[in-house]
């Protein structure tokens, strides 16, 4: 199947199937279609056939992984599922999500499933003195080499969010980068040289994991003598200091994480938006106002409680719900199916781990054990196994 294809091959019945994206997203619909008896033709448009797999870029710094050990190449996942992947950039969806406009040209549709993801907001000042972790293996290599080359100094690490969208925020993994350093830090016998400050506008930072979970990391903290300037709205980055309302820091090397928004295609869609610049969706995971067209994962805003996660996991609960729906259209069935709001993680630091779970009616927080850091490593080999070459 030719990357160079811009045009997806029709099925024996016609119906053309296209997915923007190649993350959690994209691959869990694609799976989910397949299970449940879907054979038409589904075509992948993304600029890369290959899955990073982001929740472990946080092993970088410390060595546990290497970036070639997040790379998963897909060719092999896309051939055993019949997609025909286009290696392209999304520059629009126009015709009431009919047809996508790329960087290869137009690719039109019967069914459309967005996946592509969101985007970090860059308006803070001096963001360019700040690395981000999450955004890929070069931001984490870079904090592995900038921190193994600092003698002594300070580290600051925080987090923002979507002014417009509060929910919008990814701070989980800010957490294990600043409790994983410290681990480091120790066992080098350098913690003493370099100091951890922890910084956010909240006072109680990380909320949607639960009260019980932010009490903990803070205590964490405490007992790491991770110092922390709290409840303070960010003013600017400079190239050694952190500027808030309430004062500034030094800081030797930078970590942040700033709030989400849609993709930046958005502004060229005819897709309707929500405050923070996200996709608006149903509980169903369609797109409201146009017909079949569905939204899973970080591009999308969607109904339900203030906690609810941008994350991996939820990510996953959304394509399934919209893969269904999507074969119920093919099937002439209602599509009734609806994703559950859920939280699950394990907050790393390198030897232990924090489990937390939350739904609309349970909030878990399980303290900090060693077996947890072995259980996040098993479930990265177990998910990815579905996606290596076989």
């Amino acid at each position: 199947m030719s990357s160079s294809d811009t045009a997806p091959r029709s099925s024996a019945s016609g119906r053309r199937i296209v997915i923007l994206g190649s993350g959690f997203a994209a691959l869990t619909a694609i799976r989910e279609l397949r299970r449940v008896g879907v054979r038409e033709e589904i075509t992948v448009v993304s600029p890369r056939d290959e899955l990073i797999y982001l929740p472990s870029l946080i092993w970088i710094p410390a060595g546990i992984r290497k970036g070639d050990d997040l790379k998963v190449p897909l060719a092999g996942f896309f051939a055993r599922h019949g997609v025909t992947h286009v290696k392209a950039e999304v520059q629009g969806v126009t015709d009431g999500g009919r047809i996508v406009e790329t960087t290869q040209g137009p690719v039109s549709n019967d069914l459309l499933l967005i996946a592509s993801g969101g985007r970090y907001i860059r308006k803070l000042p001096g963001i360019e003195n700040a690395i981000i972790p999450c955004e890929g293996i070069k931001a984490a290599e870079a904090l592995r080499d900038r921190l193994a080359a600092l003698k002594h100094g300070t580290v600051a690490v925080g987090f923002g969010t979507n002014p417009n969208e509060p929910s919008a925020v990814r701070g989980g993994p800010m957490f294990e980068f600043l409790f994983g350093m410290d681990t480091l830090l120790r066992r080098q016998g350098r913690r003493e040289s370099i100091d951890l400050v922890f910084f956010n506008p909240s006072s109680q930072p990380g909320q949607r994991l639960g009260p019980k979970a932010v009490s903990g990391l803070l205590r964490q903290m405490e007992r790491r003598g991770i110092r922390s300037h709290l409840g303070h709205k960010m003013v600017r980055f400079e190239p050694t200091a952190v500027v808030t309302e309430g004062g500034a820091f030094d800081a030797d090397l930078i970590l942040f994480m700033p709030g989400l928004t849609g993709p930046a295609w958005l502004e060229a869609s005819c897709l309707p938006r929500s405050p923070g610049g996200f996709i608006a969706a149903s509980e169903t995971c369609a797109v409201p106002g146009l017909e079949r067209v569905y939204v899973a994962g970080d591009a999308g805003s969607f109904p339900g409680p203030d906690w609810m996660p941008k994350q991996a996991h939820q990510a996953d609960l959304q394509a399934v719900a919209a893969a269904r729906n999507m074969a119920a259209e093919l099937a002439e069935r209602q599509p009734d199916a609806v994703f559950k709001p859920e939280l699950i993680c394990i907050v790393d630091t390198l030897d232990a781990g924090m489990l937390v779970f939350r739904d609309t009616r349970r909030n878990v927080v399980l303290p900090r054990l060693a077996p947890f850091h072995a259980l996040k490593r098993m479930f990265e080999a177990r998910y990815l196994k579905a996606y290596r070459a076989t």
